[in-house]
């Protein structure tokens, strides 16, 4: 019979790569280790994950499987079951694993903590996924910050020191065999909605050698700039990190310090680096609203937002889900986001006032939709950002801020090349037109082959009525 013993169960979750992997390392420091992933069939609620970001999480896990030469073990289940057997059949006394900060997952690991530690096993839990514990960054009161700048200045740049990365440790691995409940990875079922697939993968690399990859093209192609050039999305100066930290690919820490250390190089700008620095600081941010306020994917955090009068309208939510609203720069980053499963930050904006504030749709319809679609779907940044584009969030941008999709156009894709890439039946009206067909001269029109509620459609909506109508109903909120 094989030697099942290893010293320390690892179970991989969000933090999948080798490097700078604090509960990897500890667990190396234990002998021999049995890397596991568990697909949890216990969650039990809507925030389960979304079609694009499960196949991230596929082609992700294969990549970090074949760094660990195939030793990584994959099991789906309840996690206390297979958990226990696991321990019972390798022998081994402790389990490690990296912790999550969502409610749901506190819960669940703070119950497996209590009722494993009362079997007499060990366990060891570490940050891997931010700079600062969200309990660690409070008012002089102990109460969590609501605004950003002081949460950023004062909390983050002023209080602990993130810890430095770690080395991508030694590790002696357990066995490879297919007993206790091991299964292969498609056996997961990541894959089921396979039309996600090839829209992926035809656009991303995926995995921990393709986040490192994504951070140095960053650093050489699109840091300098920053500060201005992320707001234009046809533009490099964007890291496209997003699902790589998400996911763990890349250390949080490991980004933070090399970028932090190119304030000395004249190479780069420092508003540029401090801009992407703060950056990193919102996503901070984001998780320390999740983690105080556990309800934030559903509940305002300005509670006189819970009797604004939201629409009901699936015409115009369907049409603003596929891209064709009539306003090209809203249908463009729509169809960015269903064609790739990523939109540029810029456009999140955009298309988000769009839905919330001349269409009057919920907020949370918005966000589902978001949470479906993109590969770096995260419920502390989503339902953050959402309530932030609502107005009702915390710090959020001010309801009357009402953004206009064709100024917006104008300003930030001057020339019309994100707008013709993404929405290419308009793609030959001159850039006067390009960020209103609607308001093109027939002959304009007829010389472009466009005909308005055929190849491209109609505005689904009058702006400035719409306008007028959102400022009405937040007025009558507030009275």
């Amino acid at each position: 019979m094989p030697d099942y013993n290893c010293s320390c169960v690892f179970w991989f979750r969000q933090d999948l790569r080798l490097e700078d992997n604090p509960g990897l390392v500890a667990a190396a420091e234990e002998g021999s280790v049995l890397p596991i992933f568990i697909e949890d069939q216990d969650k039990g609620d809507e925030w389960s994950r979304g079609a694009a970001s499960s196949v991230w999480l596929y082609h992700s896990l294969k990549s970090l499987n074949d760094q660990l030469n195939g030793s990584l073990r994959f099991f789906s289940g309840n996690p206390k079951t297979i958990l226990i057997n696991i321990l019972k059949t390798y022998g081994a006394k402790t389990i490690i694993w990296n912790r999550l900060y969502d409610q749901r997952s506190i819960n669940r690991d703070t119950k497996l903590k209590a009722d494993l530690t009362a079997r007499g096993y060990k366990i060891k839990t570490y940050n891997a996924s931010l700079l600062w514990e969200p309990w660690d960054i409070c008012k002089e009161d102990g109460t969590p910050y609501k605004v950003f700048t002081p949460f950023y200045r004062k909390g983050c740049l002023n209080g602990k020191t993130p810890r430095f990365p770690l080395t991508r440790p030694k590790l002696i691995l357990a066995p490879n065999d297919k007993f206790c409940g091991f299964e292969n990875l498609k056996s997961l079922k990541l894959l089921e909605e396979r039309t996600w697939e090839s829209k992926i993968t035809d656009c991303w690399e995926i995995g921990e050698k393709a986040a490192l990859r994504q951070f140095q093209l960053f650093i050489e192609n699109g840091l300098n700039g920053y500060k201005e050039g992320r707001n234009f999305p046809i533009k490099s100066n964007v890291s496209r990190l997003s699902p790589h930290l998400h996911f763990g690919e890349i250390s949080i820490n490991k980004v933070w310090y090399e970028v932090k250390a190119l304030f000395d190089n004249k190479k780069y700008k420092s508003r540029d680096i401090d801009h992407f620095l703060s950056e990193l600081g919102w996503r901070e941010f984001s998780f320390s609203l999740l983690y105080n306020n556990p309800d934030l994917p559903k509940t305002n955090l300005q509670k006189r937002f819970n009797n604004f009068p939201w629409a009901s309208n699936k015409k115009h939510f369907d049409a603003w889900k596929h891209g064709r609203t009539g306003f090209p720069i809203v249908d463009a980053g729509m169809r960015q986001l269903y064609k790739t499963g990523y939109m540029h930050n810029r456009l999140r904006m955009i298309v988000g006032s769009f839905l919330v504030k001349n269409l009057l749709i919920n907020w949370r319809d918005g966000q589902n939709w978001f949470w479906k679609c993109l590969v770096d779907a995260d419920l502390a940044n989503n339902s953050a950002g959402w309530q932030w584009i609502a107005g009702c969030g915390a710090d959020a941008a001010p309801y009357f801020r009402i953004f206009n999709p064709i100024t917006q156009g104008l300003k930030f894709d001057p020339e019309g090349r994100f707008i013709r890439h993404f929405v290419p039946e308009i793609a030959s009206l001159p850039t006067k037109y390009i960020f209103s067909p609607f308001t093109a001269p027939n002959d304009v029109l007829l010389n472009s082959n466009v005909i308005l509620g055929k190849d491209y459609p109609e505005p689904i909506i009058e702006l400035q009525s719409s306008r007028l109508k959102a400022l009405e109903a937040f007025t009558n909120t507030k009275n």
